[in-house]
């Protein structure tokens, strides 16, 4: 923990810079602030060694388990009222937006030639909910830390233009307050980053898009779990071609050579926390005062968490990689957008 703590103090200067910023530009969403500090943080002369060094540690714990303990906190602003008040239609809508982009994106990256589990972790980070759905498949899938980071940086940095353009889209759109948010829910990668667009549409927009959007979170569980299952499948099939004395790599959950390590479990923590968080909330037992106490600690660990995803992204790394994993990011930004907006005219 005392490496963690230049990383986390900074983390926490972030957060106050841009409650500063909110306060002094109130159209400037606390959260977009707090993405934009983090990635200028990164790229600032004075500040990019300490961003890259003593305070990496810290900034990633941030980005990691700051983020996922704001995901369960998000989990009391849900009850299975709420999801149920959602109907059926809404619930297909969202299946049908997972696995279109899912399955769309990690296509698409294949075709591309991406190397390692790429496609596989973009496809999970632009479907379900941006790095930490990566962070989480990753760990199933025994990713290479490039991969990762590549990934998380994409995703990031996509999700955070997605902050910009699509507030401007929602009039040229016609969509009203609660169209607006769903199809912010529906498209929108990271939760963090799916509470600072749409809290630009109002409040009913924001209490759409947070539904949608924790509706996607809650389908991490099963591919997490599709993951852990293909891989611990295949290590048993490369296990008995070695015994057998069989030559040859073995597809991975991704088409590439299964990798070994350390199995986590099928079910992240963070992702059975937000679920009892639900249920919770659902008893009706905590009082008003504690439900605000926690949405406004929600909104500070997802402040720090964005300010230390921010600072992950390199965007002379990302240009180095190459116009290939960027064309990835923009298919798979249209697929995602497109269906989910298709499927909120035709579900509301």
């Amino acid at each position: 923990m005392r490496g963690d703590a230049p990383g986390l103090l900074l983390a926490a200067l972030g957060v106050a810079a841009a409650l500063g910023v909110h306060a002094a530009v109130p159209a400037v969403p606390k959260l977009t602030a707090a993405v934009v500090l983090g990635m200028a943080a990164a790229h600032l002369p004075g500040l990019r060694p300490v961003v890259r060094g003593i305070a990496r540690p810290g900034l990633s714990t941030a980005g990691k388990r700051l983020m996922r303990i704001g995901i369960v906190l998000l989990g009391l602003k849900l009850s299975l009222d709420d999801v149920l008040g959602l109907g059926w239609a809404t619930v297909a809508m969202v299946l049908g937006v997972v696995a279109a982009t899912f399955a769309g994106t990690l296509w698409l990256g294949r075709r591309l030639g991406l190397p390692g589990d790429q496609p596989l972790l973009v496809a999970t980070g632009y479907s379900i909910c941006g790095a930490s759905a990566i962070g989480a498949v990753s760990q199933a899938a025994g990713s290479e830390e490039e991969d990762v980071a590549a990934s998380v940086a994409l995703v990031t940095l996509c999700g955070t233009l997605a902050i910009a353009v699509l507030p401007l889209l929602q009039q040229p759109l016609g969509l009203g307050e609660v169209e607006f948010g769903r199809w912010v829910g529906a498209s929108v990668h990271d939760v963090g980053q799916v509470v600072a667009t749409a809290q630009t549409g109002g409040a009913g927009a924001l209490r759409e898009a947070v539904l949608v959007k924790l509706m996607r979170v809650v389908l991490l569980a099963p591919l997490v779990a599709g993951v852990a299952v293909a891989v611990r499948r295949n290590l048993r099939v490369a296990g008995a071609g070695a015994g057998g004395g069989g030559a040859g790599g073995v597809a991975g959950v991704a088409g590439n050579p299964v990798k070994t390590g350390s199995r986590p479990p099928i079910v992240p923590l963070f992702v059975a926390g937000f679920l009892a968080m639900i249920v919770l909330r659902t008893t009706g037992v905590l009082p008003e005062r504690a439900l605000g106490l926690a949405g406004d600690t929600q909104e500070l660990l997802l402040a720090a968490a964005l300010f230390g995803l921010g600072s992950a992204v390199h965007l002379p790394t990302m240009a180095r990689t190459g116009g290939r994993i960027a064309l990835l990011g923009l298919g798979s930004w249209v697929v995602v957008a497109g269906v989910s907006y298709a499927g909120v005219l035709i579900t509301t």
